[in-house]
């Protein structure tokens, strides 16, 4: 049944030998307001559909749900290094990082940004799940340093900003921008004016790309998609709360070495 599913995969990636994809909401088994490929274990979904959502998933990237790490997020900066899949434990973090072949690192994504990367020549990759608080925390470093101890060279490394809410979508007020412009100068570049005189639009990839960039690595992109205009492909947090919707699904992301 993983014919079905219609990950988004990216060159950088492909290019790099590591079996990728940025899973959209085709191809599963949930219904009714989590209607297809929802991964999400804290979600209201059957839990069922959700178990075998994560198992195709996994064997469309090769292996089994034990093969699976992904953490129980927490909008931290925390990394966490995994020698074996996790057999469906979940420990708080927000990245994985591997040198293993065969782990599958994910993470769970509903506007945040998922970061997959790869150092091809080091043989490490790692998921990272940055939502606005953990890519200003620092997540993203945090994710990079864990594979440097794993031997990785940033320079040398890829990046890929998968499918996560855009700017044009995403509105906040001046207190938010003020919040990154206070803790990193500069980062007023990633707020554009609002509709009225008090909101913003925060670029979100654009940051976390930023982010990526001060943290050394070599080449990053993002796969342009945004979630909460695309309600086809993708689950959205912010698309649910606007529609009055009490749960949302959410999409995997996830990287390995072959």
């Amino acid at each position: 049944m993983t014919d079905l599913l219609t990950p988004i995969t990216h060159p950088l990636l492909t290019n790099a030998g590591v079996r990728h994809g940025f899973f959209t909401r085709q191809g599963g088994v949930s219904t009714g307001l989590y209607q297809g490929l929802n991964t999400g274990v804290g979600s209201g979904d059957d839990p069922a559909a959700v178990r075998e959502n994560r198992r195709r998933a996994a064997a469309w990237m090769g292996g089994t749900a034990d093969d699976l790490a992904a953490c129980y997020q927490i909008h931290s900066v925390v990394t966490r290094v995994a020698e074996t899949g996790w057999k469906g434990d979940r420990p708080e973090g927000d990245a994985v990082a591997t040198a293993v072949p065969g782990v599958i690192c994910a993470v769970l994504t509903a506007d945040c940004a998922p970061i997959l990367l790869a150092d091809a020549t080091a043989g490490v990759v790692a998921a990272v799940h940055a939502g606005w608080k953990g890519a200003l925390d620092g997540v993203v470093h945090s994710a990079v340093a864990a594979m440097q101890a794993l031997g990785a060279e940033p320079g040398r490394a890829v990046a890929v900003v998968g499918p996560c809410i855009a700017q044009p979508s995403y509105e906040v007020d001046t207190a938010f921008m003020d919040r990154f412009t206070h803790h990193d100068p500069g980062s007023e570049q990633f707020f554009a004016p609002g509709v009225v005189a008090d909101r913003r639009q925060f670029d979100l990839p654009g940051f976390v790309l930023w982010r990526l960039e001060q943290a050394g690595i070599g080449t990053a992109e993002w796969t342009g998609d945004d979630t909460r205009a695309d309600e086809a492909r993708f689950y959205s947090n912010r698309r649910a709360y606007l529609n009055g919707e009490p749960d949302f699904g959410r999409l995997m992301s996830a990287v390995a070495l072959g």
